[in-house]
């Protein structure tokens, strides 16, 4: 037979452990557990550091530019230009039937430079005004680029048949034109050649691509 006295001491008991648990289970569950927050620290750090690293580019956009892309592009081009050449015809070279001269360019500036191909020539009066049809261009020798230093010299081969020879009609140009290769500026020679073909038949001068020299 149970006493009454220990049973209700039993409940008792049994009534403050119940509220105690409870109590215990309130205050846990209102906090995350430590293997979470260190999780969720985990996490937040490494969306930081992805979100300072990473640099997105929406297509169709070009990227920042660095300082090294702002610089200035170094200078190109090398070719001679007409204000910077002097021009000059050497003496008749004559041999064979045919008159021979030497068509110079020299390099003025302080910078070398480099002349390509076949400079234009073109035979005028005084006033300025061609005389003859253009002169043609020989293909007897391949065009090459030719640097010149300042003051050095380039030259192109002026030919053509004697005109007493073919008998053809002439004239006695005042002076020449001559434009460097690539050039649109002429540069005016006075012409001291005597008599050339004005009929584009016989007698054509020829010219040559320019060489290094001279031509003497």
């Amino acid at each position: 037979m149970t006493h009454p006295g220990a049973t209700a001491a039993a409940l008792a008991c049994c009534a403050t452990l119940a509220a105690a648990l409870s109590g215990c289970t309130s205050d846990d569950a209102g906090k995350p557990s430590t293997a979470t927050t260190a999780t969720t620290a985990t996490t937040a750090a490494a969306t930081a550091t992805a979100t300072a690293t990473v640099t997105v580019t929406e297509p169709g956009t070009e990227a920042p530019a660095t300082a090294a892309s702002t610089a200035p592009a170094a200078a190109t081009g090398t070719r001679c230009h007409t204000s910077e050449l002097r021009a000059s015809i050497g003496p008749d070279h004559p041999g064979a039937g045919q008159e021979n001269f030497a068509v110079v360019l020299t390099n003025g500036s302080r910078r070398t430079c480099t002349v390509y191909g076949y400079p234009g020539l073109a035979f005028v009066d005084s006033a300025g005004d061609a005389v003859t049809p253009n002169p043609e261009r020989s293909g007897a020798q391949e065009a090459r680029k030719v640097a010149l230093a300042p003051g050095a010299s380039a030259w192109s081969a002026l030919t053509f048949a004697n005109p007493a020879l073919t008998g053809v009609t002439t004239v006695t140009p005042a002076a020449v034109l001559v434009t460097p290769p690539d050039e649109t500026a002429s540069i005016r020679v006075a012409w001291t050649g005597g008599k050339v073909s004005n009929t584009g038949k016989a007698s054509v001068p020829r010219v040559s691509p320019v060489a290094p020299g001279n031509g003497s």
